[in-house]
């Protein structure tokens, strides 16, 4: 039988939860969060720190229980902070811990649990949904009645759906309890909008190296809860190369740290190659549905457009090595091809194209050679977004202005009536020139003369630059023979007001 949990009325103003194991179902225990609520002082908070299970794994046994025990998160908790005068004073406000794993989100709020003066409810939205979030309300209730504060703290609080945080919202409004959430995805995209606007949010950053392998060197030496007892010897490499590998995450550190000493051995000793042994794999903060989702993309994006092969390249790998779907690094890749290369290199949606063809033809792990090669295609190429702005400004004129009719002669006459109606009267068939060039308005009324596409000097955008400077060249001879105009000045005075002719393409109106 699996852990379940659930809450209880406060007994002499402890924190309690049902613990059922295999071997006694329905014991009462009490947990990580226990802690009196007297109104005993925090200066004995260490005696009532809680006991661990010398079986927990490392990265528990670790978990600092007081404040001057953290390490980083210096600008939180160092002194006069207002995070730590918080703590110290217990007189927390909503408050919400963003930051990613292993950066001592739970940790602070346990810090909390063991100071507090107050009611402390632990709920996780992972294990616990709407029942639970009532039950906790109920017991912050009957808790104000007694003249005591009730905390609430919600660990991975993003995992909570809308309808599970409005019902958190009026009670945190009201003052029957002061929440505390943590979590790792940003919380202007995972919390709504009222519950963020009554929280303060304390962002916690992934720990530095020295951060680390300080942890790692507490841990090597404390013979109670760390590694002490085993005598053990690691070298600064061995340390450093375990920071690394953690990339700023205590707990992947710890972890990395307890599997290479069971590889030692009686060797007792734990260098640089035991360490790579025993980490297999670097850990990489991604979340393919998180905000690192979104900063790796960008910064592939970004680079691209920058025309910097080698920072596309890393930022390609990270999301590959952090399990990013290829295909969707792929769509994007199309996207960019059309976006900010464009007509500067025509090639480069072919290019785009193919390797996703390729890709799919492939799998993986080889077909990551041919993103690679698309990623340094897209890089090199010259950069042009007219496309990408000429159509933004065409639709912003189909959204803003009315929908005018289509000209009659640009519409199709299929049948002796709409013949007869005037449609396609005045169309010119631009094979039946020799320079397939014809005098004819392709917009609609009062559209007549705009130009929404304005292509660059950049790459073979020039050529088109120049193909259209031709064409405007032979429309304005042609109308100038028509009209039989010796200068500028009387052709644009005697313009022609025949709407399949387009008149001189210099007053067109840019948008």
């Amino acid at each position: 039988m699996g852990s379940s949990r659930t809450l209880l009325p406060k007994a002499e103003r402890r924190v309690l939860q049902w613990v059922v194991s295999p071997e006694k179902e329905h014991t009462l225990e009490r947990s990580l969060f226990d802690q009196r609520g007297d109104g005993d002082s925090g200066s004995d908070a260490e005696a009532r720190a809680p006991q661990y299970d010398p079986g927990a794994p490392l990265a528990e046994r670790m978990r600092p229980r007081t404040l001057d025990e953290v390490l980083g998160q210096d600008h939180l908790i160092g002194p006069g902070r207002v995070l730590r005068r918080a703590v110290e004073e217990d007189s927390l406000r909503p408050l919400i811990f963003w930051g990613p794993p292993g950066t001592g989100k739970t940790t602070l709020a346990r810090i909390i649990a063991n100071r507090t003066n107050a009611h402390f409810i632990t709920l996780s939205a992972v294990l616990h949904g709407v029942k639970e979030l009532r039950a906790a309300v109920d017991e912050a209730k009957r808790m104000r009645g007694r003249k005591m504060r009730t905390i609430l703290f919600i660990d991975e609080i993003h995992r909570f759906n809308k309808a599970q945080q409005d019902g958190l919202l009026p009670h945190v409004e009201n003052g029957t309890l002061t929440l505390i959430g943590a979590t790792t995805e940003n919380p202007s995209f995972e919390v709504i909008a009222p519950l963020l606007s009554r929280a303060r949010v304390f962002v916690l950053e992934g720990l530095k190296e020295e951060h680390v392998v300080a942890l790692l060197r507490r841990a090597l030496e404390d013979a109670e809860r760390g590694l002490g007892a085993l005598k053990l010897e690691a070298d600064d490499d061995a340390l450093r190369r375990v920071a690394v590998l953690s990339n700023g995450d205590a707990r992947s550190a710890l972890n990395i740290l307890e599997a290479a000493a069971a590889l030692a051995g009686e060797s007792r000793r734990v260098d640089a190659s035991l360490v790579a042994e025993a980490a297999q794999r670097k850990t990489l903060l991604y979340d393919k549905a998180g905000e690192e989702h979104y900063n790796l993309i960008s910064a592939l994006h970004k680079t691209l457009r920058a025309s910097d092969p080698d920072a596309a390249l890393y930022w390609l790998a990270r999301m590959l090595e952090g399990g990013e779907d290829p295909m969707y690094i792929l769509r994007r890749l199309v996207r960019f091809a059309s976006e900010d290369v464009g007509m500067a290199d025509p090639n480069a949606l072919a290019v785009a194209t193919a390797a996703q063809g390729a890709f799919h033809f492939i799998g993986l792990p080889e077909g990551k050679l041919a993103i690679a090669q698309a990623v340094v295609y897209l890089a090199q190429a010259p950069k042009s977004d007219a496309v990408y702005r000429g159509f933004g400004a065409a639709e912003r004129a189909v959204r803003e202005q009315d929908a005018p009719p289509v000209p009659h002669h640009l519409r199709n006459a299929p049948t002796g009536l709409m013949r007869d109606l005037g449609y396609g009267e005045g169309y010119k068939h631009a094979h039946e020139f020799d320079d397939a060039v014809v005098e004819m308005e392709g917009m609609p009324e009062g559209l007549q003369g705009t130009r929404f596409y304005h292509p660059t000097s950049r790459g073979f955008e020039a050529e088109v630059q120049k193909r259209l400077a031709t064409r405007e060249e032979i429309l304005n001879e042609r109308l100038g023979e028509r009209l039989n105009v010796p200068d500028e000045k009387s052709m644009d005075d005697r313009r022609p007001s025949d709407p399949a002719m387009p008149g001189r393409r210099a007053r067109r109106k840019d948008k």
